[in-house]
């Protein structure tokens, strides 16, 4: 028995390899992405029941482990340099003059250039003893990194087995984020209400960052590897040789590299890939010119910040002048009103624009941006086109000045401006604009947790015109849903199941699930403690509201306004009839842990963190996220990290699951 499983994971594992081989190097894939997990869960099955078999270079280890607490330093034996930039045709032709000078007599005349695309990501460090994938670390500042193996980990086209078994290997390369998964992402995020990444490097950084790794393993990263750092069991002798290397041992590397002996030939390369960078389904921020011969790297050497023997040539942002037609006022998922231009059709970084965000009426009015105008565009981060300027010398007197509507487009209710904010808002929270994004919130795990009701149903639910507030959620029907796409009988009994079980979640969910500007689940549930029922809060005053904990004169003020709103009065009233449970119980079972601070840490034998975090409120106790001379306990599992040492340093007194248990019979 034992024998055959051992058989089948191997199978599974060169099975799961191949696909991942065709997927994402040859862009071919042979299986379903449905048949593909099936294929990845029996492996997890299996190696669960069978840890024996379990090893670092399983496909099953790309899917993120449990939390860390912080990231480890790891010191670079050979630094992670970086690199001269340049921004002109004669920093080129200056930077080959250098070259040809420091070279001896004779071996200046005989140089070879590779150009290669530049990537623009975060640089990490790949390390490999016989061939598995063992450490991976960010570059830090080039001296001292983090160890962020466990992240790395989960990235497809990092491979955890080389195809040859080398003694030891340490590669360099660029995590990235494709342009197509940066945009699902910063959607996915607006829906959310979660913070947009500014440009796809941000994002591809804080992915890399998580200390979580299952989040990292869902943010869709790639990788380019471009240098060998250290290399042992195989001798390398040119830049090309290398690329060329490591291509064949399972890396991806850049897409195009080329060779040229001369200078004017390295220019017109970066000048055909400046022109072609718009197709890129990646962003590059510019192209990178190395000197070939690794002896003559070493001839040429570094100065004390960067190699004599490349060059970074970046890429200037493309600007064009366009005529500014129109401004009009778009509501995104969070219910901000966003001012685009239209523009008269313009091709700039590779693609054809004719809109361009102005991102807020302090923006248009600084500017002095008017409709009629003849504008400067470009596209930030050679992704999101956007205005720079108006060209006042071009007006002629016809040109009109632009304000912001009063009511929203999508709904018509008033909008408002708190203030110290930018933005106008709509806060109608049955604005159509804002529809999936409410739906998503409502039904998420710290508001009502309806187990299988995410964005793909939300949208269907929008769509067909089944919902147009999470109270809708309530009434609807087995057969309104059943025929909705990938519901089938089973998905659409525990869709209803779920629904119908989050009417007793209670009455701070039901607050937080409301989506109330500025009001978190923190506060929610403050809100809940102090008012017990819906009635109450709804209410309330702006001075009653203003002395509770948590809530300050912002967040006062925008739960009045919610509450004034007709829509919400009607979203209540559902809510009611519907029969959810708009009332609070405090469930605290005794006062032992009043007045005490705990902060937990690592992994728990049986709790989960959420499980003990409930157990410790619902004995008057508080649960931090930091350690402070205020804590009173921390309760300390497996692999806890930096908080267990501060806690140390501090002489906060630390618990184990056991002591904990004795605290709480």
């Amino acid at each position: 028995m034992v024998e055959k499983v051992e058989k089948r994971i191997k199978e599974l594992r060169n099975l799961i390899d191949f696909h991942n081989e065709n997927y994402y190097e040859k862009d071919a894939p042979l299986i379903s992405d449905f048949e593909y997990d099936k294929l990845m869960q029996e492996l997890i099955r299996l190696e669960e029941e069978y840890p024996q078999f379990k090893t670092m270079d399983s496909p099953s280890q790309r899917v993120g482990g449990r939390p860390l607490d912080g990231f480890p330093t790891v010191v670079h034996t050979v630094p992670m340099e970086s690199l001269n930039d340049g921004f002109s045709k004669e920093d080129l032709l200056n930077f080959d003059a250098t070259v040809r000078r420091l070279l001896p007599a004779g071996e200046g005349q005989a140089v070879e250039y590779v150009v290669e695309l530049k990537i623009d990501g975060l640089s990490v460090a790949l390390e490999y003893e016989n061939g598995v994938f063992v450490r991976g670390s960010t570059r830090g500042d080039g001296t001292v990194g983090e160890d962020v193996t466990q992240n790395l980990r989960t990235i497809k086209t990092i491979p955890l087995r080389l195809k040859e078994d080398i003694p030891y290997l340490e590669v360099r390369g660029e995590v990235f984020m494709p342009i197509s998964t940066f945009i699902a992402l910063n959607e996915e995020r607006e829906a959310l209400e979660q913070p947009v990444f500014a440009n796809p490097r941000n994002a591809a950084a804080g992915s890399v960052r998580q200390l979580d790794s299952r989040i990292t393993a869902k943010r869709g990263l790639d990788i380019f590897v471009f240098n060998i750092q250290q290399i042992s069991g195989r001798e390398i002798h040119s830049h090309k040789e290398s690329l060329d290397y490591l291509k064949s041992i399972g890396f991806k590397v850049s897409p195009t590299y080329k060779i040229f002996d001369n200078i004017y030939d390295v220019i017109g390369e970066i000048e055909r890939i400046g022109e072609s960078r718009g197709q890129l389904p990646f962003e590059i921020d510019g192209a990178v010119v190395k000197i070939n011969s690794f002896t003559q790297r070493e001839v040429l050497g570094s100065t004390a910040k960067a190699p004599r023997w490349a060059l970074a040539y970046k890429y200037p942002a493309e600007q064009k002048k366009t005529k500014l037609l129109d401004i009009i006022v778009q509501v995104g998922r969070t219910g901000v009103l966003t001012p685009n231009a239209v523009l008269e059709p313009v091709r700039i970084a590779g693609s054809t624009v004719g809109r361009a965000t102005l991102h807020n009426i302090d923006n248009i009015v600084s500017k002095d941006i008017r409709i009629g105008d003849n504008v400067i565009i470009q596209k930030a981060g050679d992704i999101i086109p956007e205005v720079v300027e108006s060209v006042k010398e071009d007006r002629t007197g016809r040109e009109k000045i632009f304000q912001m509507p009063r009511n929203c487009p999508a709904c018509s209710s008033q909008v408002i401006r708190e203030e110290g904010e930018a933005a106008v808002r709509c806060i109608n929270p049955s604005c159509p604009a804002q529809l999936i994004r409410n739906i998503i919130h409502f039904a998420s795990r710290d508001a009502m947790n309806i187990d299988g009701l995410g964005s793909a149903i939300a949208q269907q639910l929008a769509s067909s015109s089944l919902v147009k507030t999470g109270a809708d959620l309530y009434y609807l029907t087995y057969d309104q849903i059943v025929g909705l796409e990938r519901m089938g009988d089973k998905s659409a009994k525990n869709l209803l199941a779920a629904i119908e079980s989050s009417k007793t979640a209670g009455l701070d969910r039901v607050i937080y699930a409301l989506g109330i500007r500025h009001v978190g689940s923190k506060t929610a549930k403050s809100l809940a403690e102090h008012f017990v029922d819906m009635d109450k809060l709804s209410e309330a005053t702006f001075e009653e509201l203003s002395q509770i904990p948590d809530v300050g004169g912002i967040i006062a003020r925008s739960i009045c306004d919610f509450f004034k709103n007709p829509s919400t009065v009607d979203i209540i009233s559902k809510l009611k009839f519907a029969g959810v449970d708009l009332t609070y119980e405090k469930t605290v079972k005794d006062e032992r842990f009043a007045g005490l601070t705990f902060v937990l840490t690592g992994t728990l034998p049986t709790y989960k963190r959420d499980e003990a975090a409930a157990i410790i409120e619902s004995f008057g106790g508080k649960v931090s996220g930091s350690v402070s001379k205020k804590t009173s306990y921390v309760l300390a599992g497996e692999d806890a990290g930096s908080k267990l040492e501060k806690a140390k340093t501090l002489g906060i007194e630390i618990i184990n699951e056991e002591a904990f248990n004795s605290m709480i019979r």
